[in-house]
Protein backbone atom coordinates (compact mmCIF):
# COMPACT_ATOMS: atom_id res chain seq x y z
CA UNK A 1 0.00 0.00 0.00
CA UNK A 2 1.15 3.49 -0.76
CA UNK A 3 1.75 6.17 1.80
CA UNK A 4 -1.35 7.98 3.07
CA UNK A 5 -1.51 11.37 1.26
CA UNK A 6 -2.51 12.98 4.55
CA UNK A 7 0.71 11.75 6.19
CA UNK A 8 2.75 13.16 3.33
CA UNK A 9 0.93 16.49 3.53
CA UNK A 10 1.51 16.72 7.28
CA UNK A 11 5.21 15.95 6.82
CA UNK A 12 5.56 18.68 4.20
CA UNK A 13 3.84 21.18 6.48
CA UNK A 14 6.10 20.24 9.40
CA UNK A 15 9.24 20.70 7.30
CA UNK A 16 8.04 24.03 5.92
CA UNK A 17 7.15 25.20 9.42
CA UNK A 18 10.63 24.21 10.64
CA UNK A 19 12.28 26.22 7.86
CA UNK A 20 10.24 29.32 8.66
CA UNK A 21 10.89 28.95 12.38
CA UNK A 22 14.65 28.69 11.90
CA UNK A 23 14.75 31.68 9.57
CA UNK A 24 12.55 33.73 11.91
CA UNK A 25 14.83 32.86 14.82
CA UNK A 26 17.82 33.96 12.75
CA UNK A 27 16.30 37.39 12.20
CA UNK A 28 15.10 37.68 15.81
CA UNK A 29 18.62 36.93 17.01
CA UNK A 30 19.91 40.03 15.21
CA UNK A 31 17.93 42.31 17.52
CA UNK A 32 20.29 41.53 20.39
CA UNK A 33 23.21 42.71 18.24
CA UNK A 34 21.81 46.05 17.13
CA UNK A 35 24.22 48.21 19.09
CA UNK A 36 26.72 51.06 18.72
CA UNK A 37 28.33 49.26 15.77
CA UNK A 38 25.06 49.52 13.88
CA UNK A 39 24.83 53.23 14.72
CA UNK A 40 28.40 53.74 13.50
CA UNK A 41 27.57 51.99 10.24
CA UNK A 42 24.59 54.28 9.68
CA UNK A 43 26.74 57.34 10.45
CA UNK A 44 29.31 56.21 7.88
CA UNK A 45 26.57 55.82 5.26
CA UNK A 46 25.10 59.24 5.99
CA UNK A 47 28.49 60.97 5.88
CA UNK A 48 29.64 59.38 2.62
CA UNK A 49 30.11 61.89 -0.22
CA UNK A 50 30.17 59.15 -2.84
CA UNK A 51 28.24 56.05 -3.82
CA UNK A 52 27.49 52.87 -1.93
CA UNK A 53 29.17 49.73 -3.25
CA UNK A 54 27.84 46.28 -2.33
CA UNK A 55 30.01 43.23 -2.89
CA UNK A 56 29.69 39.53 -2.14
CA UNK A 57 30.08 36.15 -3.79
CA UNK A 58 27.57 33.38 -4.40
CA UNK A 59 24.36 33.58 -2.37
CA UNK A 60 25.80 36.49 -0.36
CA UNK A 61 26.33 38.28 -3.66
CA UNK A 62 22.69 37.79 -4.61
CA UNK A 63 21.69 39.30 -1.28
CA UNK A 64 24.11 42.16 -1.93
CA UNK A 65 22.39 42.90 -5.23
CA UNK A 66 19.03 43.13 -3.50
CA UNK A 67 20.38 45.39 -0.74
CA UNK A 68 21.90 47.66 -3.38
CA UNK A 69 18.48 47.89 -5.04
CA UNK A 70 16.85 48.73 -1.70
CA UNK A 71 19.32 51.54 -1.02
CA UNK A 72 18.79 52.90 -4.52
CA UNK A 73 15.03 52.83 -3.98
CA UNK A 74 15.39 54.89 -0.81
CA UNK A 75 17.56 57.55 -2.39
CA UNK A 76 21.13 56.30 -1.93
CA UNK A 77 23.12 55.81 -5.16
CA UNK A 78 24.25 52.19 -4.92
CA UNK A 79 25.50 49.42 -7.17
CA UNK A 80 26.79 45.86 -6.92
CA UNK A 81 30.41 44.99 -7.61
CA UNK A 82 31.15 41.33 -8.29
CA UNK A 83 34.39 40.65 -6.36
CA UNK A 84 35.93 38.47 -9.07
CA UNK A 85 35.11 41.01 -11.77
CA UNK A 86 36.49 43.68 -9.49
CA UNK A 87 39.92 42.06 -9.75
CA UNK A 88 39.62 42.12 -13.55
CA UNK A 89 38.95 45.80 -14.12
CA UNK A 90 35.54 46.55 -12.63
CA UNK A 91 37.21 48.09 -9.57
CA UNK A 92 37.48 51.13 -11.84
CA UNK A 93 33.84 51.87 -11.01
CA UNK A 94 34.85 52.62 -7.42
CA UNK A 95 36.06 56.06 -6.39
CA UNK A 96 37.47 57.74 -3.30
CA UNK A 97 34.54 58.80 -1.14
CA UNK A 98 32.53 55.66 -1.80
CA UNK A 99 31.50 53.28 0.98
CA UNK A 100 31.68 49.51 0.66
CA UNK A 101 29.36 46.99 2.30
CA UNK A 102 30.95 43.56 1.92
CA UNK A 103 28.90 40.44 2.59
CA UNK A 104 30.48 37.12 3.51
CA UNK A 105 29.11 34.61 5.99
CA UNK A 106 32.56 33.14 6.64
CA UNK A 107 34.33 36.48 6.36
CA UNK A 108 37.14 34.65 4.59
CA UNK A 109 35.92 34.68 0.98
CA UNK A 110 39.12 34.76 -1.07
CA UNK A 111 37.82 37.06 -3.80
CA UNK A 112 36.69 39.64 -1.25
CA UNK A 113 39.86 39.38 0.82
CA UNK A 114 41.85 40.20 -2.33
CA UNK A 115 39.91 43.45 -2.71
CA UNK A 116 40.60 44.66 0.83
CA UNK A 117 44.02 46.22 0.07
CA UNK A 118 42.49 48.08 -2.88
CA UNK A 119 39.68 49.44 -0.73
CA UNK A 120 42.25 50.56 1.82
CA UNK A 121 44.45 52.21 -0.80
CA UNK A 122 41.46 54.17 -2.08
CA UNK A 123 40.61 55.22 1.46
CA UNK A 124 37.14 53.68 1.32
CA UNK A 125 35.07 53.10 4.44
CA UNK A 126 34.23 49.42 4.80
CA UNK A 127 31.20 47.91 6.52
CA UNK A 128 31.21 44.12 6.88
CA UNK A 129 28.11 41.94 7.12
CA UNK A 130 29.44 38.60 8.28
CA UNK A 131 28.61 35.59 10.39
CA UNK A 132 32.19 35.48 11.70
CA UNK A 133 33.16 38.52 13.82
CA UNK A 134 36.75 37.20 14.11
CA UNK A 135 37.27 36.84 10.35
CA UNK A 136 39.74 38.64 8.10
CA UNK A 137 36.91 40.73 6.66
CA UNK A 138 35.65 41.77 10.10
CA UNK A 139 39.14 42.71 11.28
CA UNK A 140 39.76 44.93 8.25
CA UNK A 141 36.37 46.63 8.35
CA UNK A 142 35.69 50.02 9.89
CA UNK A 143 32.54 48.45 11.28
CA UNK A 144 31.66 44.74 11.39
CA UNK A 145 28.01 43.78 11.85
CA UNK A 146 27.42 40.27 13.15
CA UNK A 147 24.86 38.54 10.92
CA UNK A 148 25.56 35.05 12.27
CA UNK A 149 22.81 32.50 12.84
CA UNK A 150 22.64 29.45 15.06
CA UNK A 151 21.75 27.07 12.24
CA UNK A 152 20.75 26.94 8.60
CA UNK A 153 17.30 25.78 7.58
CA UNK A 154 18.87 23.34 5.13
CA UNK A 155 18.89 19.94 6.93
CA UNK A 156 22.41 19.27 5.66
CA UNK A 157 23.62 22.72 6.64
CA UNK A 158 25.01 23.22 3.14
CA UNK A 159 22.71 25.69 1.37
CA UNK A 160 22.76 29.23 2.80
CA UNK A 161 19.23 29.84 4.04
CA UNK A 162 18.85 31.43 7.47
CA UNK A 163 22.22 33.16 7.08
CA UNK A 164 21.26 34.89 3.85
CA UNK A 165 17.85 35.81 5.26
CA UNK A 166 19.59 37.44 8.23
CA UNK A 167 21.94 39.38 5.95
CA UNK A 168 19.02 40.61 3.89
CA UNK A 169 17.11 41.77 6.97
CA UNK A 170 20.18 43.54 8.35
CA UNK A 171 20.72 45.26 5.01
CA UNK A 172 17.09 46.41 5.00
CA UNK A 173 17.54 47.80 8.52
CA UNK A 174 20.57 49.80 7.39
CA UNK A 175 18.79 51.17 4.34
CA UNK A 176 15.68 52.20 6.25
CA UNK A 177 17.61 53.71 9.16
CA UNK A 178 20.05 55.55 6.92
CA UNK A 179 17.62 57.17 4.52
CA UNK A 180 13.98 56.98 5.55
CA UNK A 181 14.42 59.40 8.44
CA UNK A 182 17.14 62.02 8.20
CA UNK A 183 17.25 64.88 10.69
CA UNK A 184 17.19 68.31 9.07
CA UNK A 185 20.19 69.95 10.76
CA UNK A 186 18.83 73.47 10.35
CA UNK A 187 15.29 73.03 11.64
CA UNK A 188 15.71 69.87 13.70
CA UNK A 189 12.69 68.42 11.91
CA UNK A 190 12.57 64.83 10.86
CA UNK A 191 12.78 64.50 7.09
CA UNK A 192 11.68 61.67 4.85
CA UNK A 193 13.93 60.19 2.19
CA UNK A 194 12.40 62.49 -0.45
CA UNK A 195 12.62 65.61 1.70
CA UNK A 196 9.02 65.77 2.96
CA UNK A 197 8.34 66.65 6.59
CA UNK A 198 7.41 63.71 8.81
CA UNK A 199 4.67 64.45 11.33
CA UNK A 200 3.64 62.54 14.43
Amino acid sequence: MGRDPRDRSEALVRRASRVLSIEAEGIAGLRERINENFSRAVDILLAAPGKLVLTGLGKSGLIGRKIAATFASTGTPAFFLHPAEGMHGDIGMVRTGDVVIALSNSGETEEIVRLLPIFKRLGLSLIALTGNPDSILARHADVALDAGVREEACPLGLAPTASTTAMLALGDALAVDARDHVVDAESGRLRGSFGEDVHD
